[in-house]
């Protein structure tokens, strides 16, 4: 009966729950005989069912999530066929009559994060084990998670940790606005208590249903959380606390052992009049788009967090952002999945910066060992190629001899929404490094990832401060042996062969070529006077400085993201943070952001911050 009960409160927690909504009363009607069920959290099983009812209510705000997270990058176009709601938060004209502004979706989820905090009962053991602690920290995360979309997406946000569970809670209380910066500072310090904390797991191969096609879906309960020290990371990097950042991105990796996933992508041609270099010694097997396929997103060792969405509508709620791409997840066979009315497709600014960048391959020799001569050429990343469909041909298309050449991107099949992957942490670290003074220890995890051959004599690239750094961390005495040969370099997932290794000739991904090239791009800008005044001058003369560098490296990372990223819900909430970064600098990030997203054609100046935000629904 217990679990019934508390099956009905989940229930009506994220149905009818008289939640933060009321708050902006035109987001839900409401009854003023309605009353909220309290469920008891008593019991060593309550919390099961709840945990899980927060989730279903991550569900319901997926689709947003991912649209404003998307569609105000630079990374997608629209076409004939945009819906006119993802088509205004393209160009910054959305209004609060766009369904994907609503506040009340994450204020739903902050709300029940409120209720099972304050409710829990946090004495509850199985001998010397505390059975609700990991539970516990998984909902702390979720509300910062929330919270940390709202600031993204509204600036400044009413604030409340107590539950609220009447309406006359609601109606006399004046919830204090918080920014981003305040609202870290309010959640931080009870999340680092938890750091280090596993988060629940329930069942890692859970079978929740075929999809319309037929086939299973499965998932994986420990992804379906955000560890504590990912979102502290999160807060820290956000609000320029990056030594903060930094630890806790390192700490999340350490105490669960996560290394880089091997991801290599086929070196493949571009169109018909390209060729594969004959002097190719290996071509790497393609597995880094197994990463979104059906079969393996709940066992995929890169996804960190997701938000596994129903297998139809019966069992839940779905998603339509696999259609949006032409990609009909609920079809009724495979066949039919493809659709050609597509609604938004790689931009221009996505195809000049993947096209044209150096993929790095071994040589073929006569005597000695393969990969002592490793050169490049002008490939691009492999990634977006194997990221897209190319022509309606590809199996399994509606037909064969269709000679169309729409173009699909391929990244849901699995029909979840990807919160974060391991390579997004350490592409956060490296952003914290980045900023800490460290961007040699940055470009490591791009060219080498983390490997002892970093600590060497011979590796003289790298200052004697990021060596200590990884020193001190990934390669000292307790993490060593996790670490040492754990050479997956980020950037060789879509470009080759970047790291040295132990091979006599060096790979010519370097550090300083790449930072010379990335110093050539911004030299060419009409407007870097505006973006990084005195630059230009600075190369001329040969006397950039270590913040030109920093500064370098920051756009390196940002192109990085952009292609490892793509297409996953992002891009905006990272071009945010990167813009924050360089104001925090002395730079114009707000004019660096508004140049990043000018394709767009933005109703309204971005040089101004309060121009980021959605209107939010009062």
């Amino acid at each position: 009966m217990k679990n019934n009960n508390m099956k009905r409160a989940t229930t009506i927690l994220l149905g009818t729950f008289l939640s933060a909504s009321l708050l902006f009363t035109s987001c839900m009607d409401v009854e003023s005989d309605r009353q909220a069920f309290e469920p008891n959290l008593n019991e060593k099983t309550d919390s099961v069912f709840y945990a899980f009812g927060i989730a279903q209510a991550m569900q319901q705000l997926a689709d947003q999530y991912f649209y404003q997270g998307e569609m105000r990058g630079e990374l997608v176009k629209t076409t004939q066929y945009t819906d006119s709601m993802l088509s205004q938060l393209k160009n910054f004209s959305a209004t609060v009559a766009n369904r994907y502004d609503s506040a009340y979706v994450y204020y739903r989820v902050i709300n029940n994060c409120n209720y099972y905090l304050t409710h829990r009962n946090r004495d509850l053991r199985t001998g010397a084990t505390d059975v609700t602690k990991n539970e516990y920290a998984a909902v702390l995360a979720y509300r910062a998670w929330a919270y940390l979309q709202l600031a993204r997406n509204y600036g400044t946000v009413p604030f409340f940790t107590e539950p609220l569970t009447s309406i006359s809670q609601i109606e006399d209380n004046q919830f204090p606005s918080y920014n981003l910066d305040q609202i870290a500072n309010a959640l931080c310090p009870e999340l680092l208590s938890y750091s280090g904390t596993p988060v629940p797991n329930y069942g890692t191969n859970i079978n929740v249903g075929n999809i319309n096609s037929g086939s299973s879906k499965s998932i994986n309960t420990q992804k379906i959380f955000i560890p504590v020290d990912v979102i502290l990371g999160d807060l820290y990097l956000e609000t320029g606390k990056y030594k903060d950042a930094a630890d806790s991105y390192f700490k999340y990796l350490s105490t669960t052992k996560t290394t880089m996933p091997t991801v290599h992508t086929t070196l493949k041609m571009r169109s018909a009049d390209m060729s594969f270099p004959t002097d190719i010694q290996r071509i790497w097997a393609d597995n880094y788009i197994n990463i979104f396929s059906a079969g393996n997103s709940s066992t995929c060792l890169d996804i960190v967090s997701y938000i596994p969405m129903a297998v139809n509508s019966l069992r839940g709620t779905v998603t339509n952002v696999p259609i949006t791409f032409g990609y009909d997840y609920y079809a009724l066979s495979a066949r039919e999945r493809w659709i050609e009315n597509v609604q938004l497709d790689k931009s221009q600014e996505y195809d000049n910066l993947v096209a044209n960048l150096d993929y790095y391959y071994w040589k073929s020799v006569t005597g000695g060992l393969p990969g002592q001569n490793i050169t490049s050429g002008k490939y691009g990343d492999m990634r977006s190629l194997s990221n897209i469909y190319p022509t309606r041909s590809t199996t399994p298309m509606p037909s064969d001899d269709d000679e169309e050449t729409t173009e699909w991107i391929n990244k849901f099949q699995s029909g979840n929404i990807i919160l974060y992957r391991v390579t997004t942490v350490y592409l956060h670290l490296c952003e914290a490094l980045n900023r800490m003074e460290l961007p040699d220890a940055a470009f490591a995890f791009l060219k080498e990832g983390l490997t002892t051959n970093l600590t060497l004599p011979t590796t003289t690239w790298l200052s004697d401060d990021a060596k200590n750094y990884f020193l001190n961390t990934f390669l000292n005495a307790a993490n060593e042996d996790t670490y040492k040969a754990n050479s997956q370099p980020i950037h060789g997932h879509g470009f080759g062969d970047t790291a040295d290794g132990n091979y006599s000739n060096a790979s010519p991904y370097t550090f300083k070529s790449e930072i010379a090239r990335k110093f050539a791009e911004i030299d060419a800008l009409s407007n870097k006077e505006t973006i990084y005044p005195g630059l230009s001058a600075r190369i001329a003369a040969g006397t950039t400085t270590k913040s030109d560098t920093i500064m370098a490296m920051e756009e390196l990372l940002c192109d990085e993201e952009a292609m490892e990223f793509c297409f996953e819900g992002s891009r905006w909430y990272d071009l945010m943070r990167f813009a924050r970064h360089k104001n925090r600098a002395g730079l114009q990030g707000n004019a660096w952001l508004a140049e990043k997203v000018k394709t767009n054609n933005p109703v309204k100046s971005l040089l101004s911050e309060s121009n980021w935000y959605l209107p939010m629904r009062k």
